[in-house]
């Protein structure tokens, strides 16, 4: 498990093909405003309710949601309760252009 200041995630598979991640994210938090130029991403929302921030659109995710991300889409999630989500992605872990964070991470 992985601490982050928004919540945690845990590496459930991370091989030459895919990554599996398992992210919990506490009420009120959200991760960096950011984008990849390689890696593409699957979120599923397994608890909780989630926003996401897709070029600037607002998406609203509850559990059975699935939303796919593309390389260079600026995006965010934000929990609006405690939220559990897997993220499926290409293993590019490193990809993260930050635009803005609430916890001042370059």
């Amino acid at each position: 498990m992985i601490k982050k200041p928004w919540g945690s995630e845990t590496i459930l598979e991370c091989n030459g093909k895919y990554v599996l991640k398992k992210i919990e994210m506490k009420e009120g938090h959200r991760c960096s405003l950011q984008y990849h130029e390689k890696k593409k991403e699957t979120v599923y929302v397994l608890e909780g309710t989630i926003i996401v921030i897709l070029n600037g659109k607002d998406i609203m995710m509850v559990p059975g949601d699935a939303l796919t991300i593309e390389p260079l889409d600026i995006h965010r999630m934000e929990a609006i309760n405690y939220s559990v989500y897997l993220e499926v992605s290409t293993p590019e872990l490193d990809d993260v252009v930050r635009i803005e964070d609430d916890y001042e991470r370059i």
